[in-house]
């Protein structure tokens, strides 16, 4: 299946079909995870609590490894 982004005010969307949105299980009221491999744009719906910890917790330690020099020196 082939998409094209589609303006909505000053960003851009995608349009899902209801039949994936079937299939996924997903509505309008989910929460979704947004990530890249550096090609592709991957959307995961996020189905649990404990999937949002585990995010926290990736996106904390990356934070924390970026910015190491900066939390020392704040910390001193």
């Amino acid at each position: 299946m082939t998409k094209r982004l589609r303006a909505i005010g000053n960003s851009a969307g995608i349009i899902i079909d209801k039949p994936i949105l079937e299939l996924l299980k997903i509505t309008p009221e989910t929460e979704l995870d947004l990530s890249t491999d550096g090609e592709r744009l991957i959307i995961t719906p996020v189905r649990t609590a404990a999937a949002r910890r585990a995010a926290l917790a990736r996106a904390q330690g990356r934070v924390l490894r970026e910015h190491d020099e900066t939390f020392r020196k704040l910390s001193k």
